[in-house]
């Protein structure tokens, strides 16, 4: 570590949910009663920050805002936290992110609309401008909430000066060879390993084959993400199954940014990979027992206490 406590930088969104909570997908053309609502600070940028800063780390947030309500709730959470937000543009040409995720009681499983609006417009100029942050990092947090070129830049930046890069390929979309190439680690789960290597994930087997096919690709190593069922690690040791914990599902919103975010910490403290994705499955299940985006990223001692059984 560069210094007493791990230094996390993470470029990446902001997105205000509002949530909702559901008893079963409405039928077509049906208007359907919910049974509650929230409305929370999210993005997988600022989810995977909150996570972080809560389990010990350091963390810089690197992103764009809106100048309107939701860009100052953001802002008041970011200070709530103890998240360094010098690099947070307030963006006057386009609104702060927003997103409607639906959870439905039924099927215990949930959906999302999203609208990214001023977190496309962060830039390479803008991972630039925060260059000597970057540098001071022991681990760079990215995901695909804004533009990968600015990602490809900020890797760059972060690469040079011996940070570990790690990529939360969400939402998936194509990535140029010098993505794979520049991340250590790439987290993706079953869905987004299948539409970044185009082999179906429907059984063990092909979740395997695309985990196998995406470090082929160039990444360092591979940790494709499975929910409760833990997560599988591909990297130079071979294959390595890493279980998860079985928790109440309340709402699975973040689980995921929660899992990147106790997988930053754990490594950025040194952790061998296999223990930082224990510590990492253990975040992802407490997210799930908690409503909300920002209320369910875990703190560190509730990790450990998970961690101790």
């Amino acid at each position: 570590m560069k210094g007493d406590r791990p230094r996390i930088v993470i470029v990446g969104s902001f997105v205000m949910d509002l949530v909702f909570r559901a008893p079963r997908r409405p039928k077509k053309g049906e208007t359907l009663v919910g049974l509650e609502f929230g409305l929370f600070t999210g993005g997988k940028g600022c989810n995977q920050a909150i996570a972080a800063a809560r389990m010990g780390a350091q963390v810089s947030m690197v992103g764009r805002l809106g100048t309107d309500i939701f860009g100052d709730m953001f802002m008041r959470s970011l200070e709530k936290e103890g998240i360094n937000s010098k690099y947070v543009v307030r963006d006057a040409e386009a609104g702060t992110g927003v997103a409607s995720p639906v959870i439905y009681e039924s099927e215990g499983d949930n959906s999302i609309i999203l609208m990214p609006r001023a977190n496309m417009r962060l830039s390479p100029a803008d991972a630039e401008a925060a260059r000597e942050l970057i540098e001071a990092g022991d681990v760079l947090l990215l995901q695909l909430e804004v533009p990968v070129e600015t990602n490809i830049r900020a890797a760059e930046i972060a690469r040079a000066s011996g940070a570990t890069v790690v990529l939360n390929p969400a939402p998936a979309c194509p990535l140029p060879d010098e993505m794979y190439r520049l991340a250590d680690i790439i987290t993706p789960n079953e869905t987004e390993a299948e539409h970044l290597s185009g082999i179906p994930t429907a059984d063990d087997a092909g979740a395997r084959a695309a985990a196998k096919r995406l470090r082929e690709m160039g990444t360092g190593r591979v940790i494709l993400t499975l929910g409760a069922r833990g997560a599988l690690m591909f990297g130079p040791e071979g294959e390595v199954e890493v279980p998860g914990y079985k928790v109440k599902v309340v709402d699975p919103t973040a689980a995921g940014d929660a899992f990147c975010g106790g997988l930053a910490v754990a490594l950025a403290r040194g952790a061998t990979p296999v223990d930082a994705v224990k510590y990492a499955n253990a975040g992802g299940a407490l997210a799930v027992t908690v409503l909300g985006a920002e209320p369910s990223m875990p703190k560190g001692e509730d990790v450990e206490k998970l961690l101790r059984g």
